[in-house]
């Protein structure tokens, strides 16, 4: 490999939330969703570049940032986006809350796949509105959406808006295009828009191709407002960049309008020099970064299948989360949770963060770690079982 995912990056004491935040010096967080792998050089350098400046007050955001994004969507992903579709925020979080306020009213209903990423029961409720899930459904080894649960819940009258995470986290399921027509028919069929947070639309395992929402056809074009963002696929989340994306001129303009109410219009210097970093000149890292992925989850289920038999490690399609199935323990997630923190010093994700009932029996672990300290980290548990 050309580079050196194998390198130890020491990130204690660098005010990092992943590893700042351990109660302890000694646990290995495999919990919040960034990498312990440094940028692509590329990115390094441009912020650099712009560091050495010297003057870091507000920053425009300028054509070039826009050719960045259409160039590499069109390239890599088939999608033609129009310049005048993206409006730039402060990240993908930032983004839903800014969706929601914009295409629902308090009061109405969200609809989501569960188990589904934690920040978007809260972005829901904090949009005033009211929670709907519809569970996922484990089928021939692949998490599989309930047509029927899913047709149901987008015919109640309250519900205005289809939540999708594309890629989907935790279950790791990539969608396909013909799942994405089908929602989309749905969804349109009772009057549901589509907000889709594709930000882990470039960890895309061996065998499968992300496919963007709004790529599927004109239909889904027209009835969906897309979240994305360079953060997490290229380790950037602390630069603060995202964008959303919109056909639709009224929609657009309700969602320009959130976005200055709620002050989320200004971003830092470091974040577009650093996207456009990514998409013009880090093509090669990204693709290099999945298959070491890749091998970590091989050799997490090669090490499952030998040491940890009550894991029951799910299919991981993209994303670098696993979803790990651990009911045989007769433990709540929790509390398992709990117990790989106190015991074998690493810390994980319950899976209830994702869905208090979905989520229930299941960890979600981070494996975008160096593969020898994923190995400890396994080593652990196994010794502390």
């Amino acid at each position: 490999m050309k580079y050196n995912f194998d390198e130890i990056v020491d990130r204690r004491g660098t005010r990092c939330v992943k590893w700042d935040e351990c109660p302890s010096s000694d646990v290995i967080p495999l919990w919040v969703a960034d990498m312990d792998f440094k940028a692509a050089p590329a990115i390094q350098e441009a912020v650099r570049k712009r560091a050495e400046h010297g003057v870091f007050g507000y920053a425009v955001v300028t054509e070039d940032y826009y050719e960045a994004i259409i160039s590499w969507f069109y390239r890599r992903h088939q999608w033609t986006i129009q310049r005048e579709e993206i409006l730039y925020t402060t990240g993908v979080v930032p983004a839903t809350a800014v969706a929601l306020q914009a295409l629902t009213m308090p009061g109405e209903k969200v609809l989501m796949l569960s188990p589904d990423y934690n920040c978007f029961f809260s972005s829901i409720r904090n949009s005033g509105c009211e929670v709907l899930e519809t569970f996922l459904v484990l089928r021939d080894g692949r998490w599989q959406v309930d047509w029927d649960d899913f047709e149901a819940k987008c015919a109640d009258e309250k519900t205005t808006v289809f939540l999708l995470c594309n890629p989907h986290n935790p279950t790791g399921r990539v969608w396909t295009k013909e799942e994405l027509s089908r929602m989309n028919e749905l969804c349109l069929k009772y009057g549901v828009k589509v907000v889709s947070d594709e930000i882990h639309c470039e960890l895309i395992m061996p065998g499968h191709k992300f496919q963007p929402f709004a790529a599927v056809s004109e239909a889904c074009r027209q009835n969906s407002v897309i979240l994305n963002s360079s953060s997490k696929s290229f380790n950037i989340a602390g630069l603060q960049i995202a964008n959303i994306i919109c056909a639709q001129p009224e929609w657009r303009r309700r969602l320009d309008r959130v976005i200055n109410i709620n002050e989320v219009c200004d971003v830092n210097p470091f974040g577009p020099v650093a996207l456009m970093a990514a998409y013009n000149e880090s093509e090669d890292w990204i693709d290099e970064l999945n298959q070491y992925v890749w091998g970590n989850y091989q050799a997490l289920c090669q090490f499952a299948e030998s040491h940890l038999s009550e894991w029951k490690v799910g299919p991981m399609e993209g994303t670098y989360l696993p979803w790990i199935n651990i009911s045989a323990l007769g433990l709540s997630s929790q509390a398992y949770a709990d117990q790989l923190l106190s015991k074998a010093k690493v810390w994980v994700n319950p899976g209830t963060m994702y869905g208090p009932e979905s989520g229930e029996g299941y960890i979600r672990l981070n494996i975008a770690c160096p593969r020898s300290v994923l190995m400890e980290a396994l080593n652990r548990i196994k010794d502390a079982k």
